[in-house]
């Protein structure tokens, strides 16, 4: 499949999946999902580099890093643990991400749900046209086709545990 068709199908632009695929930015989780689909691939395909037999455990010592850059060249406000990495059979994502504050509040959708408990700080999450904020211990769980924008509240990073499905 050509960047361009792939990019069409995602609903992504072109430029974004070569950067992608250079290296020179790793996409925000509602791209991921765009592509992965268009892909006919699950999610985790993106964030596995070896296979393990279950169950797979990450240890909290051991979780490493993969941030993205919410948008194309931009810095990025999401920094990605993945907690079920070569867990190749799996439906769902499970993440633990700090989110860094931004005044960004661009929303995204794609099939699924998503389930956050805030670990830390506090949360805005803007679904649809309500808004709502989350604090320390709060959770949620929500349709994913609905625009939605999650995101650090008060100017201060905050720390969730997401559980993110998507149908292939």
């Amino acid at each position: 499949m050509s960047v361009e068709d792939l990019a069409k199908n995602a609903g992504v632009e072109a430029s974004l999946v070569r950067k992608a695929e250079a290296g020179e930015v790793y996409p925000p989780l509602g791209v991921l999902v765009k592509l992965s689909r268009a892909l006919g691939q699950r999610l985790g395909t993106f964030m596995d580099d070896q296979v393990r037999p279950d169950p797979v455990i990450t240890r909290y010592k051991d979780r490493t890093e993969e941030t993205a850059a919410h948008k194309e060249g931009a810095v990025g406000k999401y920094h990605y643990y993945p907690l079920a990495k070569g867990k190749t059979d799996r439906h769902m994502e499970p993440l633990y991400i700090v989110v860094q504050p931004c005044d960004d509040t661009c929303t995204s959708s794609h099939e699924g749900e998503e389930f956050v408990i805030v670990v830390k700080g506090e949360v805005e999450l803007v679904y649809g046209k309500e808004r709502f904020y989350l604090q320390e211990g709060d959770s949620m769980h929500y349709n994913s086709v609905v625009p939605h924008h999650l995101g650090a509240a008060n100017g201060e990073a905050a720390e969730i545990f997401a559980v993110i499905y998507t149908p292939i």
